[in-house]
């Protein structure tokens, strides 16, 4: 069972935490989250936290799909095979 939300605002996050938050929210399209998970850390270390995230999602995609980084990483984005 999630824990309540006071509960979540009461500790500390770190990027890492606040970075897989937000951007599950945005996939979610639930904006009270993606608000709450930006409020967690500063701008800049969420931007850090979202990069990382979005280089490790690309890796892990490409080891499951046995292509390259670059090739996941455009086909995410909807662009032409270099």
């Amino acid at each position: 069972m999630p824990e309540p939300r006071a509960s979540r605002e009461r500790r500390a996050h770190n990027l890492f935490e606040a970075a897989a938050a937000y951007v599950a929210a945005r996939a979610g399209d639930d904006q009270d989250r993606i608000e709450e998970a930006a409020g967690w850390v500063s701008p800049e270390a969420l931007s850090f936290g979202v990069s990382e995230l979005a280089c490790r999602a690309v890796v892990a995609l490409a080891r499951e799909r046995d292509e390259s980084p670059a090739a996941v990483a455009r086909d995410l984005l909807g662009l032409p095979v270099a």
